[in-house]
């Protein structure tokens, strides 16, 4: 058996293109621009790619893009009052503070103090409540995206056995909550579930998103599954730097029914999922209707 492959990077360009269309009919017909705002302390390196990135894509599906560089010794106070001005702007529906932050900020400060209806992370305390309780919320981005994909390429993903390996507040625990809404039954495993194998071997869904290299093979996997694999690490071989997952993707694609690459894969929906977000935060604060499909 030879997998389908999941391209994240076609689906990713055809969600943006859906947001372009919704902006644009916001534009003609309400005299709405959404506006996203990302804010970054400090200048780490992959940061900085990824902000730019954000900001270019922004810019491309027709929103406002606003970005907001410090320095990395910015006070947290300061901080804090950029985050309370942008809740204030009615021309920024859209909050994203760029993580990780400096040892000397407490993240968690940060990010609940960004407003609910515009924190399109989906990371503030009220949005992981509302999304608990099966509530609508902003949703985080990349089990945003890794919905979508199942949703495309199984339909209904009702009753379906879903096994989520790695149990972090900004995959493993969203994806749980978003597979439950799907009527999936759930399991959150992790490095210390006894029998991690075996645990995989049953699932008709397994999401990989644990942040090591390779760390579930092809034998892992139950013929016929499909696999969405998170993990993006860099590793070293035979003298090159290489982007792998967190699966082994030779091995599991002999096996799954369908497959997500790295890189291609799950990646380029979290760009696409956030412009869907502001694009859901820029419709709600407004009252107007969402735009169907690119919401959980």
């Amino acid at each position: 058996m030879s997998a389908t492959i999941i391209d994240g990077k076609a689906f990713a360009a055809r969600v943006r293109g859906q947001v372009a269309e919704h902006v644009q009919r916001l534009k003609d017909e309400h005299g709405i621009t959404p506006g996203l705002a990302v804010v970054m302390v400090g200048e780490d390196p992959a940061s900085q790619v990824y902000v730019r990135s954000k900001g270019k894509q922004t810019v491309e599906v027709g929103m406002n893009s606003y970005e907001h560089k410090l320095p990395i010794d910015t006070a947290e106070e300061d901080l804090l009052t950029l985050i309370k001005t942008l809740n204030a702007d009615p021309a920024v529906h859209g909050i994203l503070v760029q993580l990780p932050l400096p040892d000397h900020l407490n993240s968690d400060l940060v990010i609940n103090t960004i407003d609910p209806a515009k924190d399109v992370d989906g990371f503030h305390i009220s949005n992981v409540g509302l999304l608990g309780t099966g509530q609508k919320s902003m949703v985080p981005c990349t089990p945003l995206g890794c919905l979508m994909m199942l949703r495309d390429h199984h339909g209904s993903l009702s009753g379906l056995n879903a096994v989520i390996v790695g149990r972090s507040n900004i995959v493993g625990k969203p994806m749980a909550q978003l597979l439950l809404g799907d009527s999936c039954t759930v399991t959150i495993a992790h490095s210390r579930t006894r029998d991690l194998a075996e645990v995989c071997r049953r699932a008709d869904i397994l999401v990989a998103a644990v942040g090591r290299p390779e760390m579930v093979p092809g034998d892992w996997v139950k013929p016929g599954a499909t696999v969405i694999d998170v993990g993006i690490n860099r590793i070293e071989r035979d003298g090159k730097t290489k982007l792998v997952g967190d699966v082994e993707f030779a091995s599991a694609a002999q096996v799954a029914g369908a497959i997500t690459p790295v890189p291609g894969g799950v990646g380029p929906m979290t760009i696409a999922c956030l412009l869907a977000n502001t694009l859901t935060a820029a419709c709600r604060v407004n009252g107007l209707t969402e735009p169907q499909g690119l919401t959980a």
